[in-house]
């Protein structure tokens, strides 16, 4: 219960977040580029707060998570997360944002998402494939088609 209340509010905030950046790119007085250095550069300071909080206050997660992790996880950390996650995915979305409406680069980017994710998480974590997952994604993505296309 607690991981899809966490969900809804990411969504939320996303969803209200990304709408303030929109209404930020098409002034023109902000690129896509400065904008996502921004959001990323206020955000930094906040992450860093909620980190020493959570792992050094409440001790909820290890704070020896270098020394614990190898090489392999470290990659995925940096190279997955950090590069194509962070990185690659937020410029390619902030210039999809500065290009397009809102209501077809969200759908777009946020369908996509967990398609990927479902595949990956059946073909590369093992995880359970199902006809019914694999039912919903093909909804999505038709939702998607709908939405964004004519």
């Amino acid at each position: 219960m607690q991981a899809t209340v966490l969900a809804i509010l990411a969504g939320l905030c996303w969803g209200v977040g990304e709408v303030f950046a929109k209404s930020v790119l098409h002034t023109k007085a902000v690129g896509p580029i400065t904008a996502i250095t921004i959001r990323t550069t206020v955000a930094l300071p906040l992450l860093w707060i909620a980190y020493f909080v959570v792992v050094h206050g409440l001790k909820a997660e290890p704070a020896d998570w270098y020394r614990r992790a190898d090489t392999a996880t470290l990659l995925k950390l940096v190279l997955g997360a950090g590069v194509v996650a962070g990185t690659l995915a937020m410029l390619a979305f902030y210039g999809a944002l500065h290009l397009g409406e809102i209501s077809r680069i969200k759908p777009i980017a946020f369908a996509l998402a967990p398609a990927v994710a479902v595949l990956l998480g059946w073909l590369v974590l093992g995880e359970a494939m199902t006809l019914r997952k694999a039912a919903a994604v093909g909804l999505i993505l038709a939702g998607v088609v709908l939405l964004t296309s004519g």
